[in-house]
């Protein structure tokens, strides 16, 4: 049975402008086994879809919720899911 899930996270805030996106690439290699993207949206927010292991997924989500991201992060809503497949690495987009 396989412990891998879906996490999608819409992160408020100044986010945009800050390099958020490179780092939270950055964040999810370094975690390791995760797959996904993050997305400058036009509201400002930024989107971020990681699959993986539950345990590198809620690793990327701690810190997305901590004080160690770019810019200010004002709240983060999540969903999880099951994988969807067919991401090559972590990309930003």
């Amino acid at each position: 049975m396989s412990d891998d899930v879906r996490l999608v996270a819409w992160v408020r805030g100044r986010v945009q402008g800050v390099g958020f996106r490179w780092f939270t690439r950055a964040k999810a290699l370094e975690i390791g086994e995760l797959s996904g993207f993050a997305l400058n949206l036009d509201d400002g927010r930024v989107q971020v879809v990681a699959e993986g292991p539950r345990t590198g997924c809620e690793g990327l989500l701690d810190w997305l919720l901590g004080d160690d991201t770019p810019g200010r992060v004002d709240g983060v809503t999540e969903i999880w899911d099951t994988p969807r497949g067919g991401y090559d690495g972590f990309a930003i987009r």
